[in-house]
């Protein structure tokens, strides 16, 4: 075997295809389901809106590629300066933002020059708040011998510093939504952490209840006032209601989970086939980019999609199991979150489990910032297996890069 094949086997080795397979196909997918939405609810401009999302991905690819070959202790170095970055420029959008979009979605999460939409700082955002929470958490552990009670109280009370921020950014941009992906993210986090469950189940516990109590309120026309009267807007209040009552209210603010709803449920089992998309779902080329799936190809191609995901996400978690870099293992776990929040919140809105939010579907809703973000954080997890699998050098004598992290603390049994 000469040089030039031992490399390329070593390339290909330290590639997870696995990984690769199920996010090649839903991109795909989302390329075909993009084109009927657009050539149904914009003819005009379909080709030039396709051309775009196809852009977006090739260079979302090709920084994938660059962030895949990044070795942890790169990675490390670089994530105060991706954190900050992001925080500059997630307040832009509070000033340089769309009138039209401000008023039709509430939210001001686009920066807008001229009228024109450009890109959405907090997808990039959570990249950077995954490496960041990522590092912090390591750098704690790492600094720890026996592991008490109060050092989780300690470590909750260094992530939600890293999270105000963001919070404080993402209230300021009226946008609930993205801000409920952070706190996808944070509890991941705090569960990969090994917070202890005397903390985890009365948080978990007091989440639940305030979910519930807001249902409630929603539900009764007298706490409707009340939500009014606080910081809740009229616009998050009519989301809750159209989800209680999608029908009820579909020739003005439940028009689009009302016809959500028709538009899957006419698409049956088998579907009505290629390029049907009979139900005009406001915005579906990318909130509801699931009705267009669903009414095309029905239950079946529905549970496809799902299954894509099922294994892109599982594939995620087999790389995050196999890694022994704890930094790696952090980072792996946000990008899990994230994307599994994602496709939960999406889908279950489409088909109303949930209220609505305006979350995209991975890989598959239109817009480039959400877009590249995922193709970025699959990157991310690409680098781990890239970078820990030792190549046909270093078997034969190259020393392997430093690795980020060392020892996790022992807990003491002891409280």
């Amino acid at each position: 075997m000469n040089k030039k094949k031992q490399t390329k086997f070593s390339f290909d080795a330290r590639i997870d295809y696995g990984l690769i397979l199920p996010a090649f196909m839903l991109i795909l997918i989302g390329l075909y389901a993009l084109y009927v939405a657009l050539s149904h609810d914009h003819p005009t401009q379909a080709t030039q809106m396709l051309v775009q999302q196809g852009t977006w991905i090739v260079v979302g690819l090709f920084i994938a590629l660059i962030v895949m070959h990044m070795d942890s202790r790169f990675l490390w170095n670089l994530t105060p300066f991706f954190y900050l970055l992001g925080l500059v420029l997630m307040v832009l959008p509070i000033f340089f933002y769309n009138d039209a979009t401000y008023a039709s979605t509430g939210a001001k999460n686009w920066v807008a020059f001229g009228g024109r939409n450009l890109f959405q700082p907090s997808e990039f955002m959570k990249i950077s708040y995954i490496l960041f929470s990522a590092r912090l958490v390591v750098t704690f552990q790492n600094k720890l011998r026996n592991r008490i009670l109060k050092d989780d109280f300690r470590l909750i009370g260094r992530l939600l510093l890293a999270l105000l921020p963001v919070a404080v950014l993402t209230a300021l941009q009226h946008d609930f939504g993205t801000f409920m992906v952070f706190g996808a993210i944070f509890a991941g986090i705090i569960l990969v952490a090994g917070i202890s469950w005397k903390i985890l189940a009365p948080a978990f516990l007091a989440v639940f209840a305030a979910a519930g109590g807001i249902v409630a309120l929603v539900a009764s026309p007298g706490g409707q006032k009340f939500l009014e009267s606080t910081h809740f807007a009229q616009y998050q209040v009519n989301r809750f209601i159209a989800w209680l009552h999608p029908f009820e209210y579909s020739q003005t603010f439940s028009l689009q989970q009302a016809r959500s709803l028709i538009s899957i449920g006419i698409g049956g089992v088998w579907g009505k086939g290629v390029g049907s998309a009979s139900v005009n779902v406001p915005v579906r080329e990318s909130d509801m980019i699931f009705t267009v799936i669903a009414e095309d190809f029905g239950f079946v191609g529905s549970a496809f999609l799902i299954f894509l995901y099922f294994m892109l996400i599982y594939r995620m978690i087999r790389v995050t199991f196999n890694s022994n870099n704890q930094f790696y293992t952090y980072i792996s776990t946000g990008i899990i979150m994230m994307i599994l929040f994602h496709v939960f919140e999406n889908i279950g809105a489409a088909i109303g489990v949930v209220p609505l939010t305006g979350i995209p579907l991975p890989f598959i809703s239109q817009g480039g910032s959400a877009l590249m973000s995922n193709i970025i954080g699959l990157g991310l997890v690409l680098s781990m297996k890239y970078n820990q699998l030792p190549t046909w050098a270093e078997k034969h004598g190259q020393i392997p890069e430093p690795k980020a992290g060392g020892r996790v603390a022992r807990r003491k049994n002891k409280r």
